[in-house]
Order: C-alpha cells, then structure tokens, then sequence
C-alpha cells in the first residue's frame, strides 16, 4: 500500500528508474562518441560506431542525443574530448580485473578508481600488469583463479561498483562470478 498518496511511490519508482537509465546513457554516449572520433561519423564505414549506435538505439536514445554525441566525437561541438583508457587492478587476493573506461578527466577518474579498490582490499596496477592475463581476448583470460566463498561476495561488491563507476565501460576478471 502507498498510504494515501499514490504518487509518493511512483516519484520513488521514477526516480530509481531514471537514474539507472541516465548511467545507459552516459556510457552509451561516450562510446559513440569514442567510436565517431576513432573511425570517422560514417555510420557505414565505421563499425564501431554502427555497433555503438545500435546499442544507443536498443536503449532507447534519441536521434538528436546520438547525432550530438557523434558530433562530439568528430570534434564539431564545444564540450571537452573524451580518453579511451584502460586500467588493471588486483582484487584482495589478488584476483586480476582488466577495466575499459572512457573518460573527459583521467585524473578524476584514476582517482575514483583507486578509492574503489582501496575500499574492497585491493588495489590499482601499473600499465601492464594484469594484461598479459587479457591479452588476446579480455572476455576469456588465459588462466581462471579459483575464488574462496567467503571472498566471493566481496569480490561481487568490488566488481558491482566498478561497473556503476560512469567512466566504465567494461570490466574483464580472471574468475567466475
């Protein structure tokens, strides 16, 4: 029940709803504009950015939001350029995390980065240390670790707030969720 005001709940619901659709979007809008910046605006001869743009539209973005995040991309508009970074971490047992962000400020983002892993035990590597694991293909590592379960859900928090991070764009671990 809502008590006697309805529209108490629905402004909670909204609310949670909204800001999970504002991080899809913020994500999905500096990939396309990495993407146009990367291989040109050309939808067609740009894969990237054909792949980039079907993930804006399956999450409902509109036109003009995707053409400005493309113009932005092509260095036609006023706002900042955007990095295409990469950062590597251990966990607290010292798990391997391979992190894809997309970033206007690499020293906020670092920052943020570092608090995060701090937080959970762990910490942030140097260029190189966890990529030979990602080398070839991120999604499949060379070698899995073996996780504890009482490490387990520390480790799930860990890679839940990374992923929450509005700068990441992927994270890559070498042991099963």
């Amino acid at each position: 029940m809502s008590g006697h005001s309805k529209w108490a709940t629905t402004k909670r619901d909204k609310a949670v709803v909204d800001f999970k659709r504002g991080n899809l979007f913020t994500k999905v809008s500096r990939l396309l504009t990495v993407a146009a910046r990367q291989g040109g605006g050309d939808i067609d001869a740009n894969p990237s950015l054909r792949l980039a743009v079907d993930k804006a539209k399956d999450a409902r973005m509109s036109k003009e939001t995707i053409d400005r995040a493309i113009q932005r991309g092509l260095g036609n508009s006023a706002e900042g350029s955007l990095d295409d970074l990469i950062y590597e971490g251990y966990g607290p047992n010292g798990e391997a995390f391979y992190i894809k962000a997309i970033t206007d400020n690499r020293n906020r983002t670092v920052a943020e980065l570092r608090n995060i892993f701090n937080k959970a035990g762990g910490s942030l590597g140097n260029t190189g240390s966890t990529a030979y694991i990602f080398s070839s293909d991120p999604e499949n590592p060379i070698f899995i670790v073996d996780v504890a379960d009482k490490d387990r859900e520390r480790l799930q928090n860990l890679y839940e707030q990374l992923e929450e991070n509005d700068d990441v764009q992927q994270v890559y671990v070498n042991f099963n969720l």
